[in-house]
């Protein structure tokens, strides 16, 4: 059973007051160092060579390595097809720096990358930190007998660090996943902030203190378009919850009545407006160029409608993957892409993939129902000769699932202080997924959430059973 909420002491103690392995930047050193040791025993930097090191960065790589060898952001696959946007330009960018400091495809690029990527990571522990800390620990949800100050964001600060899972995609993959994960969480916790989620109601403090309060909020305000926008330039697949998250920030201020109701209001749509402002502006220079040399209005990618297009091919059984065209340039698919632009190649198949659907609404709605189950429940591998390997992955994979979506129901049911970003998040993240394909690393920006909504769960339970 859970104990009664009662009045805590707030859980936020001095620095010098907590023990080292409490504070999370100690965690943070530890996952960092703990991720970098993966990398150099393990010798994951040495990436396959095969099909002419596509595997480094795969598209990214490909656009980094045109960058660098002073192609332009272009050329995508392995032919020299011109211009793209192909992906959106932050992570490409990253890769591009560390081959013109260390070489195109070598090791010590690769290391380079994954050691970044290692950061990003790592610099989610003190994200979830701060927000298991404001749900939870602030109000002394969870917290049984423990003696320390934040229990829930102590244990989801270290199982962040240290669980293989959480670690993976930062010392295996030379993709952005690592670094978007990072972006969002801090997305997370800035929201959370402007919310005043976990925070006391601050005491009158006349007019200097209201004043100061309110530049506050306008740079919270600032830094979340900031933060949004960049997560626009990695993976813009999470842009749904830039609307809704704003929608719960302001949404208290938007139903405040009395003489105070326009003052309220004003202030929350100058903060919105601000984030608006903050968000465009770091996205325009891609617009603008993709406007120049693209010759489009593309917001963040050009590649919807080949995506598309590949989830509705019996080929693919409703799950593409690898890469949406032939590595051959030969190839008569790659020869059309070449020769009609990416742009209206991209448009070709979207309308191609409209056409699909509409001939066989019915496959497309269970391949829809089969994408939805398997990005909660595990995508299912190809036969490799280990099936207790794929049992445990499986088994790891659909277990966090199950304690995320149950800790979140129980954070619904006790009507918790941050459940509704919460609920919507785990909401808006896979729709886009669900319609396209899935694989487990598109679940990768919630897992922060699913290590914090596990750790709460459990330290929600004694052995008599859960009690809400």
């Amino acid at each position: 059973m859970t104990e009664p909420d009662r009045p805590h002491p707030q859980p936020h103690e001095p620095p010098h007051s907590r023990p080292l392995f409490h504070s999370p930047w100690v965690i943070f050193a530890v996952a960092f160092a703990l991720r970098v040791a993966v990398i150099l025993v393990a010798h994951t930097y040495r990436i396959r060579t095969i099909g002419g090191n596509f595997d480094f960065g795969f598209e990214a790589g490909r656009i980094a390595r045109s960058l660098v060898t002073g192609h332009g952001y272009a050329n995508p696959f392995n032919g020299m097809s011109g211009p793209t946007a192909w992906l959106t330009p932050l992570y490409p960018l990253l890769l591009a720096a560390a081959f013109k400091l260390f070489g195109v495809y070598t090791h010590s690029a690769a290391i380079a990358v994954l050691v970044a990527d290692s950061a990003f990571s790592a610099l989610v522990v003190p994200a979830v930190y701060e927000i298991a800390e404001r749900c939870f620990d602030a109000r002394g949800v969870a917290r049984r007998q423990s003696t320390a100050a934040a229990p829930v964001a102590l244990w989801s600060a270290w199982m962040w660090a240290v669980y293989p899972p959480a670690l993976q995609y930062a010392v295996h993959w030379i993709w952005e996943m690592s670094l978007t994960v990072c972006l969002f969480s801090w997305a997370l916790v800035v929201t959370l902030r402007l919310r005043g989620v976990g925070e006391d109601k601050p005491a009158a403090g006349g007019e200097q203190g209201a004043e100061a309060g309110a530049r506050n909020r306008l740079l919270l305000w600032f830094v979340l378009g900031v933060l949004w926008g960049l997560i626009a330039l990695c993976n813009s697949s999470l842009l749904l919850c830039l609307p809704a998250s704003m929608v719960w920030v302001v949404w208290p201020q938007l139903r405040a009545g009395g003489l105070r109701r326009w003052r309220v209001w004003r202030r929350a749509m100058a903060g919105a407006m601000l984030t608006t402002l903050a968000f465009a502006a770091v996205l325009a220079p891609w617009v603008a160029r993709n406007e120049r040399v693209m010759h489009a209005f593309i917001l963040t990618r050009s590649n919807f409608g080949v995506e598309l297009y590949e989830s509705t091919l019996f080929a693919n059984d409703g799950f593409p993957w690898g890469a949406s065209l032939p590595m051959w340039p030969g190839a008569p698919v790659f020869r059309q892409y070449e020769r009609m632009g990416e742009v209206k190649f991209a448009q070709m198949r979207q309308r191609q993939a409209i056409a699909n659907i509409r001939a066989r609404p019915g496959q497309i709605a269970r391949w829809t129902l089969d994408r939805f189950f398997f990005f909660w429940e595990g995508m299912p591998h190809a036969a490799n000769g280990r099936p207790m390997q794929e049992y445990l992955r499986e088994f790891s994979y659909s277990f966090l699932s199950a304690c995320g979506l149950l800790g979140l129901a129980l954070m619904l049911r006790q009507k918790l202080e941050g459940a509704g970003l919460f609920a919507l998040v785990f909401a808006l993240v896979p729709l886009v997924y669900y319609f396209v394909t899935v694989q487990s690393r598109f679940r990768h920006p919630i897992e922060p959430l699913i290590a914090i909504l596990g750790v709460y769960l459990f330290r929600s339970t004694e052995k008599s059973g859960i009690k809400a």
